[in-house]
């Protein structure tokens, strides 16, 4: 197949194989990994350096825009580093941040690493939306921070009064009044720098020197403390810029809002703007009804030239690109890279978002996805070439390796990750940490995968879903279901905004469906429940002969719910959580007729 690619855009599409007699293969990139520093806290001295007076991040304050320059990023982390050492914070003591991205919070982050202090960026919603802040109190109790980061006392103050048993300092950037403990003003910390003891300190940050503890969802209990090191972070950033070699030649600038506590948004596209000496307009809007205008004001001020999204932001985003002419020709006048991730992007999506680029344009976009996990600093695959289908994730980035172990399906297999972008373990579980590795020191990432044309590697690995995801039917059969998931969703468009798959140990397919705020006030309209009846049969005909074939679907009338877990604070959704939240939509889907099942066969 020929792989377009333009060279200064993209690394061309080559890959080794090494292919094992037990069967397994080793996928490398044939480009070493270059060089890459010490520490980020390099790269912003670097950039301050070269370009003092230029724009780092930007934050909306009423119709303008609150601006840091590079120089100025530099004087203040520099004096929060001092602040902090003053402090005698170490990684028995981190710093933890209770806050949504923020320049602030980018300070606080930046300060923290360049003392060579651990920064613990921490889901918002945990404070916010809990409702006895129990994922709270066990993160606390793991990770024991010295000092506690609110942007805003007011906002976060139920959440620190509830930690009070905790031995923490705790500084505020706004409305410290609205807490009930002693707050340390966040202006404090900016007041003097100690030259002499800070570069002392900085001189021994080093490559394995603790940059961050990020936290991962706790989905199947509580969150665990991800080790991200310097070398992680580092070596990660300088193997995706050789994948993207576009970043270098015009520093990237971003409209972005994925949140700086996940990896995708704290370490991928944060990181690319640091290293590469970028822009990043914060975006404080988010893929729901209601924010998602933020984004979409924001996005009339900016041109982004690379924009990252997930599906469920692309799925809110697109009808207003498509109704507004202006906000099209802004969005698309410098973008050079869209880039999904989370979840495949439905065909539907891929499409609209390529039609518009073309009426807009003149060109397709460069529609682009990746993959990894918060324990590879994200990246270990990457699209730098033009995928055949949304749901590739690209091939190994330079100095990165992916062993393909065989599944009992044909074609499909097991994903495992080595390289300096892997975490070097889970913090205080040295039990999870060993049962997270093989015996070749490969990380068990939990993922599966394909060769998207097993006659041409060089066209990438396909996404082939998560393995603790998929389940047997009664009849023995196995459910696939991140593959089946982007089929339903393709084939049940416009209706189905996402779809969570139930079935197992039952004898057959089932669907719940979220559906399109258009339709949400629709489910029970019968011309709606046709168009449903339509999809299902749309995949039978897709699988026909197979046993895994839809047969019931039942229309959710409450969005997934964040507070209980359903969804992410990416928007992705948690099936598991979904699953156990509404258990009793899926005994109706498997009991009798039921008026509010819609089903492919009435005797079923």
């Amino acid at each position: 197949m020929n792989l377009r690619y333009d060279p200064r855009v993209f690394l061309p599409a080559n890959v080794d194989a090494e292919r094992r007699p037990e069967g397994s293969i080793v996928l490398r990139s044939p480009v070493a990994i270059g060089p890459y520093r010490r520490c980020l806290g390099e790269y912003l001295e670097y950039w301050a350096d070269r370009k003092p007076d230029a724009v780092f991040l930007a934050q909306r304050d009423g119709d303008g825009w609150r601006r840091l320059t590079y120089g100025e990023a530099r004087r203040r982390s520099r004096a929060i580093a001092s602040s902090l050492i003053r402090r005698d914070l170490t990684a028995d003591r981190p710093v933890a941040i209770l806050s949504d991205n923020s320049i602030e919070h980018a300070l606080m982050t930046l300060g923290a690493m360049h003392a060579g202090i651990p920064a613990a960026p921490i889901s918002p919603a945990y404070s916010l939306m809990s409702k006895d802040f129990a994922k709270l109190r066990a993160i606390f109790a793991l990770i024991k921070p010295g000092l506690v980061f609110a942007d805003d006392g007011s906002r976060y103050s139920a959440a620190i009064e509830a930690l009070r048993e905790y031995p923490f300092e705790t500084v505020t950037a706004r409305n410290a009044d609205g807490v009930r403990q002693t707050c340390t003003a966040f202006d404090s910390l900016l007041e003097a720098e100690d030259t002499a003891s800070l570069d002392r300190v900085f001189a021994g940050v080093h490559a394995d020197t603790i940059g961050k503890l990020l936290l991962t969802s706790g989905s199947t209990g509580h969150p665990k403390a991800v080790i991200n090191t310097q070398r992680m972070m580092c070596s990660n950033q300088t193997a995706i810029a050789q994948a993207w070699p576009f970043m270098k030649e015009d520093p990237p600038v971003l409209v972005d809002w994925l949140p700086w506590n996940h990896t995708f948004g704290g370490n991928f596209t944060f990181g690319a703007v640091l290293t590469n000496g970028g822009t990043l307009y914060i975006d404080e809007g988010k893929p729901l009804p209601g924010l998602i205008e933020t984004t979409v004001r924001n996005l009339r001020d900016v041109s982004p030239t690379l924009y990252f999204n997930v599906p469920r932001g692309f799925d809110l985003l697109i009808p207003h690109l498509e109704g507004d002419e202006a906000l099209r020709a802004r969005f698309f006048a410098k973008v050079k890279t869209v880039m999904y991730a989370a979840a495949a992007l439905p065909l539907n999506l891929w499409t609209r978002l390529n039609r518009l680029a073309i009426e807009t344009a003149g060109d397709r976009v460069k529609l682009v996805s990746g993959w990894g996990a918060t324990e590879t600093a994200p990246g270990v695959s990457i699209v730098h070439f033009d995928s055949i289908r949304p749901s590739v994730i690209g091939l190994p980035i330079p100095g990165t390796e992916l062993k393909m172990i065989p599944l009992s399906e044909e074609g499909k297999f097991e994903l495992r990750v080595r390289g300096p972008n892997v975490t070097p373990g889970y913090l205080l579980r040295p039990d999870l940490t060993a049962a997270a590795f093989d015996e070749e020191g490969f990380y068990k990432i939990g993922d599966a995968g394909r060769f998207a044309d097993p006659s041409d590697y060089r066209c990438g690995i396909e996404f082939a879903g998560r393995l603790a995801e998929d389940f047997k039917l009664s009849t023995g059969t196995w459910v696939h279901v991140g593959a089946m998931r982007v089929q339903a969703i393709e084939a049940l468009a416009p209706i189905a905004q996402d779809v969570v798959i139930a079935g197992h140990d039952r004898d057959y397919v089932s669907l719940l469906i979220f559906p399109s705020l258009a339709f949400r006030e629709k489910i029970d309209d019968e011309e709606v429940r046709q168009q449903v009846r339509a999809g299902l049969q749309r995949l039978r005909d897709q699988n026909r002969g197979s046993c895994q074939v839809v047969a019931r679907a039942f229309l959710l009338p409450e969005p997934p719910s964040i507070d209980a877990g359903e969804i992410t604070d990416k928007g992705y959704i948690n099936q598991r959580a979904v699953l156990e939240r509404r258990a009793a939509v899926v005994e109706t889907l498997y009991g009798p007729a039921h008026p509010s099942v819609i089903s492919m066969n009435d005797s079923q």
